[in-house]
């Protein structure tokens, strides 16, 4: 289940109808999937993943007006991980909204929505989240560097990040704490 944290409030919420509901207030749509290995392996290939989650990923289709869903997957042994996380760490925006599934893993989305406290959002496998269209945000991979994910696009070349190089990434931490995460002020003193 997600962690959300909202460090500057030093509030963090592990209820799933807390976290629901407070992101929902943010416009960030989130759902609990049943990510069950029963259902399908976290390590199948892309087609047994995309295939096992159809009626799902079908309903986001027809409601967002998505086109195609692929599975990404990011392992620390991954070519060149570095360079490509450097493209989502730091604060973007996309002109369509980013829907991710995690199927294996652990990410840490922070969504800085405009006039409100900074989120991170810490995921693991079974939680969905969707960043609508020009909403600020950045993504980090947790410590065990490995993420599957199903996207989903409404163009079918896929989202370009537009960067705002405005700094506020720079004040929040981009590792997963789980349930030992600590806000960048608390850390500072201790």
């Amino acid at each position: 289940m997600a962690i959300v944290n909202i460090p500057d409030k030093n509030l963090t919420l592990k209820n799933a109808d807390e976290i629901t509901n407070y992101l929902a207030k943010v416009g960030i749509d989130y759902e609990r999937w049943d990510a069950d290995s029963a259902r399908v392996s976290p390590d199948a290939d892309e087609a047994e993943i995309l295939a096992a989650y159809t009626p799902e990923i079908e309903k986001l289709k027809a409601s967002g007006g998505y086109v195609t869903a692929d599975v990404i997957n990011i392992v620390p042994t991954t070519p060149n991980l570095d360079v490509m996380l450097q493209k989502f760490n730091r604060e973007h925006w996309h002109d369509e909204d980013e829907i991710r599934f995690i199927v294996k893993g652990h990410g840490l989305f922070h969504i800085a929505p405009k006039g409100e406290d900074v989120i991170s959002i810490e995921m693991e496998a079974g939680d969905l989240i969707r960043v609508p269209r020009g909403t600020l945000h950045w993504f980090n991979l947790c410590g065990d560097r490995t993420v599957r994910a199903i996207r989903l696009f409404q163009d079918i070349s896929g989202w370009t990040p537009f960067y705002t190089e405005s700094g506020v990434d720079t004040g929040y931490q981009p590792l997963c704490f789980g349930v030992n995460y600590i806000p960048l002020e608390a850390s500072s003193k201790l």
